[in-house]
């Protein structure tokens, strides 16, 4: 299914103020608190230039979004729930920054995290979604969407035509 985001986005804590308008194709095996996760992941990293992973889902060893500097190489690696130690060692040797959006325990991630080798693990920023405020915004999930999102010291508030939901993203220490 392909779903539509307009989405007018005040980031205050990078001071980001934009107006997105993506569309984003959801695979059949993917579940809605992944999609939400990707598109939040979008929006709460958003650069000129961040991209969907131009073979979707159907390669588990591309990175869910990715932003490519001038020179080719990858700027920014988005993994979203919890990656396997093996793909977070790749994304860190290939990409400036990797961060992880989870909608999952992060507690397992930071475990699978500390007992495997990870190259530069101790930089790979972690956010975490609450179960609770994704089930929200689902219940919101049209094939268009108009929300305003606010971001601002953890705090995320989206306003839709009709609906008005709050929610946290938890940052984790590096590991």
């Amino acid at each position: 299914m392909l779903y539509r985001f307009q989405i007018e986005l005040s980031d205050v804590d990078r001071g980001i103020y934009e107006s997105l308008d993506f569309r984003v194709s959801q695979h059949p095996s993917e579940t809605a608190p992944y999609l939400l996760s990707r598109v939040l992941a979008y929006t709460l990293s958003y650069q000129q230039g961040l991209e969907f992973s131009p073979t979707g889902l159907g390669d588990p060893d591309a990175a869910a979004l990715r932003l490519q500097g001038l020179n080719g190489n990858i700027d920014l690696w988005i993994e979203i729930g919890n990656p396997s130690a093996r793909k977070l060692h790749k994304a860190s040797k290939a990409a400036k920054q990797v961060q992880v959006y989870t909608y999952k325990n992060p507690e397992i991630l930071l475990t699978e995290m500390q007992n495997n080798e990870i190259h530069r693990r101790e930089q790979i920023q972690i956010f975490a979604f609450e179960e609770k405020f994704l089930d929200q915004l689902e219940e919101i999930l049209d094939k268009s969407n108009r929300w305003s999102i606010l971001h601002q010291q953890g705090q995320l508030d989206i306003t839709s035509p009709t609906t008005a939901i709050m929610g946290a993203v938890k940052s984790y220490a590096h590991v």
